[in-house]
C-alpha cells in the first residue's frame, strides 16, 4: 500500500530536483493543475496513469522509489541496479525468454565505458573559462543512448 503523504514528499523532492512548481510539473507530464494540487494536499490519492506519467517523462525517477520509497532518487544507471532489476522483475525475465525483444539487445560493457573515459580526460574545447562559473550540472551520454546526470 502506497503511503500518500511519503509520496508527496518523494513527488516534492522530484518537483525540487527538475526546479519545477507543481503546475509547471502538471503542464510537462500533461496533468491537470487540479489534479496535481489535489494530490499535493493529500486530498487524492495518485492514479497508476499519474505514476506512468511521471516515470515516462522523468526516466531518473524510479518505480519502486516514488511508490514506496525503496531505490533511489535520481536513479542509478550502473551494471549492479539493472541486474537487481532484471532478477527481482517477473515482467524483465518472462520478456528474456521471448527471443527477440527490446530488452534482449541491451548491454552494458563497463571496461569500454572506462577505455572511453580515460581517453577523453582532457578538454576537447579549451576555450572556455570555468573558474569564474559555477557548474549547475554535469550530463554524461553514452552511445546507446543512456545518460547520468549528477549535480554538484
Amino acid at each position: 500500500m502506497v503511503n500518500i503523504d511519503d509520496f508527496v514528499k518523494r513527488l516534492e523532492s522530484v518537483l525540487e530536483y527538475y526546479g519545477l512548481n507543481a503546475s509547471a510539473f502538471a503542464d510537462k507530464i500533461g496533468v491537470q493543475r487540479s489534479s496535481m494540487s489535489h494530490l499535493l494536499s493529500g486530498r487524492n490519492k495518485p492514479s497508476l496513469d499519474f505514476v506512468m506519467k511521471i516515470l515516462e517523462v522523468f526516466p531518473d525517477v524510479d518505480l519502486y522509489w516514488i511508490l514506496i520509497g525503496k531505490g533511489t532518487f535520481p536513479k542509478s544507471n550502473n551494471e549492479e541496479t539493472i541486474e537487481t532489476q532484471k532478477s527481482s522483475s517477473p515482467i524483465l525475465s518472462s520478456n528474456q525468454n521471448m527471443g527477440n525483444d527490446l530488452f534482449s539487445t541491451i548491454e552494458i560493457n563497463t571496461e569500454e565505458e572506462k577505455r572511453e573515459t580515460k581517453k577523453s580526460s582532457a578538454p576537447k574545447n579549451t576555450d572556455f573559462n570555468l573558474e569564474d562559473d559555477e557548474i549547475e550540472k554535469i550530463v554524461l551520454f553514452y552511445k546507446n543512448g543512456t545518460f547520468k546526470a549528477y549535480s554538484p
